[in-house]
C-alpha cells in the first residue's frame, strides 16, 4: 500500500515572484529543448536519432544569463520530462 500526503504552502510575496520566474525559466527550457529537438530530427531524419547530442540547460544559460537566477535542478527536471 502506498501512502501519500498533501500539503498547503502559503508563499509570502517574494515566494511567489521566485516561483513564478522557476516556472516561467522551467517553461523556456522545455520550449527552447523541444524547438532544437524538432529542428534536428527535420535536419537528420535519415541517420540514427540517438546520436544526436542536444544541448543541455548549462548550455543554455551562456546565452541567457538570466537562467541562472533559478534553480538548476529545476531547469535540469526540465530536460527530463522531454
Amino acid at each position: 500500500m502506498l501512502k501519500a500526503y498533501k500539503y498547503r504552502i502559503y508563499p509570502n510575496k517574494e515566494q511567489k515572484l521566485y516561483f513564478a520566474g522557476t516556472f516561467g525559466c522551467v517553461r523556456f527550457i522545455y520550449n527552447q529543448m523541444l524547438a532544437d529537438r524538432i529542428k534536428s530530427y527535420k535536419e537528420n531524419k535519415d541517420s540514427d536519432i540517438k546520436k544526436i547530442k542536444y544541448p543541455t540547460p548549462a548550455q543554455y544559460k551562456k546565452e541567457f544569463e538570466w537562467l541562472k537566477e533559478v534553480d538548476s535542478l529545476a531547469l535540469a527536471n526540465a530536460q527530463m520530462d522531454l
